[in-house]
């Protein structure tokens, strides 16, 4: 389990970059900020809106989940999600280290 959590933070957190990129030069190329939605990016990888999402966040969720929550994450810069969650991955996949004083060596 903590091999699937480790390949999938590094996964998303080689996203995360590549999107920093993307949106870094996107950025310089218009003089302004600009970047990725979480929105567009779930857009473009899935095909389908978030919008059709709501329903079935609203079925199985309380009501205030999608509102306030959801709709500000989808609204995030798509490379912060994506570095955060892989980072987060990561640590939860890392390997447990020993405690102190446990004698490793015999």
């Amino acid at each position: 389990m903590r091999f699937l959590l480790r390949l999938l933070g590094y996964l998303l957190v080689a996203a995360g970059f590549v999107s920093l990129v993307i949106d870094g030069a996107r950025s310089i190329a218009n003089s302004s900020l600009r970047y990725t939605p979480v929105d567009l990016a779930v857009t473009t990888l899935s095909g389908a809106r978030s919008e059709a999402l709501r329903p079935l966040v609203e079925r199985h969720l309380p009501a205030w989940v999608w509102d306030p929550v959801l709709t500000t994450l989808l609204l995030a810069p798509a490379a912060l999600v994506a570095l955060l969650l892989g980072f987060l991955l990561l640590r939860l996949g890392a390997p447990l280290e020993p405690g102190i004083g446990v004698v490793t060596r015999r």
